[in-house]
């Protein structure tokens, strides 16, 4: 029984295939390619944000960075986004203060955003392309469909079939469509968050290698000692 269901639905499969004039295969091709690129862009993006939130983290514990601590920074980051931005740090340190520092940050994060939506524009061509393709697919369902009038004897049946098979292509186009939009728009919202993450830690390395006293998150202020005895004199009574 099992084997002559598969049978069925591998002949329905061909059937329909037949039916739009190979247009099923094309968007069974969509398919696989936009899986592709989904599985791809979803685990460099979440890796990347990820490690870019560890070095974050890494980053605020620091009141000040050494050439000894960026190199570090720079090998944890890896082959992470924000190791541009460190290695860049690394080689202007001393070099450049400042406004120059965050201009030279500013560009290692613009050659490295690039490469956060890369193949992305195959996913957004694919959402564009299935439904058309499906309605294509449709449209030459409904000639084979309604090519059956012409012949004699034709039951009412093979017309509403006929129809019902070209809607298929329609309803696979769609399908992909939606699957590929929600990736792309997933995949958009996570390269915000690494942009975001970038200035971060642009805006911490600037903090860190100004030469201006900072405090760490978590850490408590230092408080300052009062300099004469009036001053001094609160301090004494609370104590008691």
């Amino acid at each position: 029984m099992t084997e002559k269901k598969q049978t069925m639905d591998t002949d329905y499969l061909l059937h329909l295939a037949a039916y739009s004039d190979g247009v099923i295969y094309a968007l069974a091709a969509l398919m696989l390619l936009a899986l592709a690129v989904m599985l791809d862009r979803f685990w460099f993006l979440r890796r990347s944000i990820v490690g870019g939130a560890r070095v974050v983290r890494g980053l605020s514990r620091l009141a000040e960075l050494h050439p000894g601590e960026i190199e570090l920074l720079r090998r944890a980051a890896g082959r992470l986004p924000e190791a541009a931005i460190i290695d860049a740090a690394a080689r202007h340190h001393g070099q450049a203060h400042g406004e120059a520092l965050a201009n030279r940050l500013d560009e290692a994060i613009m050659l490295t955003a690039p490469t956060l939506d890369r193949r992305l524009w195959v996913l957004d061509t694919i959402v564009t392309l299935s439904p058309l393709l499906g309605l294509f697919g449709t449209i030459l369902g409904m000639f084979h469909a309604f090519g059956a009038l012409a012949r004699p004897g034709a039951p009412p049946t093979a017309i509403t079939g006929g129809v019902a098979d070209a809607l298929v292509t329609t309803a696979v186009g769609i399908f992909i469509a939606m699957v590929g939009l929600l990736s792309y728009n997933g995949f958009n919202n996570q390269i915000r968050t690494i942009l975001l993450q970038l200035d971060t830690v642009k805006m911490m390395l600037l903090n860190r290698l100004d030469g201006a006293p900072l405090v760490p998150l978590g850490a408590r202020a230092p408080v300052p000692l009062p300099r004469t005895e009036e001053a001094a004199r609160p301090l004494r009574e609370a104590r008691r």
